[in-house]
């Protein structure tokens, strides 16, 4: 039987439109993970839950229960409404070291028949607080899917914004774009676009050798282009409590077209 579970190795970008203009770029690898493989991934250099020069830790996502992430996400689809019983899969970045931080991580969720019923994206912001977007998504290559922000992330935006996700499916290649909206249009555009590999010790070796910086730290990098753009003159924002809800769901109303 084939193995889903992949790498994908690409570059993440930031435009910065407005009010002062800022760009910045990494190249970074992900891994595309289908949590029902997770008992059986046997890498030498991969450690899920433990350990090891790469890791994938379950408790670092969901509620931090460290429950079975599978079911937290199948509760939250179920809450929802929303058909589930299929693969979840999810791209995020691994642990190296022992370190991880993914600002943001998306689950894609299938029904029993294998069709696409929804995306979940878990963002994470540098306080240590986190908050998903659960939105029902059609079974197309290409997503397009909107709602409105309700978690504070950078100390630099409004909270009174919308996000605008354009996904390809992961399949040889996978783009997450998100494109951040005020009431007067566009303010920031991000994306990730990146190109599978096979998930093998010998893949994961590379990519950690060809991708230095990602060993020093997302954290370190957010707080360095946070300095740039504090510099430049931006003003830092109040940040309210969290949600009281850890998952927004986005009703039907506010797909994208």
């Amino acid at each position: 039987m084939s193995q889903t579970s992949c790498l994908y190795v690409g570059h993440v970008s930031h435009a910065r439109v407005k009010p002062r203009a800022h760009r910045l770029g990494y190249r970074i690898f992900m891994l595309l993970i289908d949590l029902d493989e997770l008992p059986t991934l046997r890498l030498k250099t991969l450690g899920v839950g433990r350990f090891n020069l790469f890791g994938f830790d379950p408790a670092r996502f969901g509620d931090g229960s460290g429950r079975p992430l599978k079911a937290q996400v199948e509760a939250d689809l179920a809450a929802a409404g929303i058909a589930h019983g299929g693969p979840i899969r999810m791209l995020a970045m691994p642990q190296i070291l022992g370190r991880a931080f993914n600002p943001l991580t998306v689950f894609f969720c299938h029904r029993t028949d294998g069709a696409l019923s929804a995306i979940l994206y878990e963002v994470n912001n540098t306080f240590g607080e986190r908050h998903s977007y659960l939105i029902p998504a059609p079974n197309a290559a290409l997503v397009r899917q909107a709602c409105g922000k309700a978690f504070y992330v950078s100390p630099f935006m409004d909270m009174d914004l919308s996000y605008a996700f354009r996904i390809l499916r992961p399949d040889e290649n996978v783009l997450v774009a998100v494109d951040v909206h005020d009431a007067d249009g566009l303010m920031l555009a991000a994306s990730f676009a990146g190109n599978r590999r096979p998930l093998t010790d010998a893949t994961l070796l590379k990519a950690g050798l060809t991708h230095p910086w990602m060993a020093l730290g997302v954290v370190a990098a957010i707080h360095l282009e946070a300095l740039k753009i504090w510099l430049k003159g931006e003003k830092i924002r109040h940040r309210p409590p969290p949600p009281k809800r850890r998952v927004t769901v986005a009703p039907q109303g506010q797909l994208a077209a």
